[in-house]
């Protein structure tokens, strides 16, 4: 996969925090995909390689759909929403990706931005520690997600189509990202899906598993 798709290695949060956000578009449903790869010759269009991603387990809070907490091939990332753009894309910056296991205040400053409390009497914490954590908290629910994501380009956008699974239930997504806002606005339109919601990862979580 070029390297426009960022890669998957641990970051400090004073490093991530220097990362240019991008914005996304993003839509879930039924039948996307082929009608998305219907429309994605509508511009300069660059295809890259099928990925199928390494499960990770995406934690959702019942108290916020703005901070977006993973795990992926052990490595703990968090992103949190600072902004919509014009268009009513969403901005999500970078918090950082930590090694397991977890320092403490990593991980009670990543439990602040999910707005629950956990009492952290540890030093560190495993991953399976911090699942098990998850799982006896009423307001978090840990939830498996698997893709398999189609990446390409139309005009220098960052674009995918995909197959994704929340705990064994699939869906189609699609969407566009970058910084380029207005760039990003010819690209859905062009792609059919700007008339469809625009929904995070988290929601689309949420709406599978009876939170929404």
């Amino acid at each position: 996969m070029s390297n426009v798709f960022a890669n998957n290695q641990a970051t400090s949060a004073d490093d991530a925090a220097k990362i240019v956000p991008r914005a996304e578009f993003r839509v879930f449903g039924k039948d996307i995909i082929e009608a998305v790869k219907a429309k994605m010759w509508n511009g300069k269009t660059v295809l890259f390689q099928a990925r199928r991603m390494p499960a990770e387990t995406y934690f959702l809070s019942a108290n916020t759909n703005e901070a977006n907490v993973k795990v992926r091939d052990g490595l703990l990332d968090i992103k949190t929403k600072i902004g919509d753009t014009p268009e009513g894309y969403e901005i999500f910056q970078p918090r950082g990706k930590f090694q397991f296991p977890v320092k403490r205040e990593d991980l009670a400053t990543i439990l602040s931005h999910l707005k629950v409390d956990i009492a952290l009497d540890q030093d560190s914490y495993t991953i399976d520690a911090f699942i098990a954590m998850a799982r006896k908290h009423a307001e978090l629910v840990p939830v498996t997600v698997e893709k398999m994501r189609y990446g390409f380009t139309v005009d220098g956008i960052i674009c995918e189509y995909a197959q994704v699974w929340f705990n064994g239930a699939m869906v189609e997504s699609a969407c566009a990202e970058s910084e380029n806002y207005a760039g990003m606005k010819q690209v859905v339109e062009g792609l059919g899906i700007a008339g469809m919601p625009n929904t995070n990862y988290l929601r689309a979580a949420k709406q599978v598993v009876g939170l929404l």
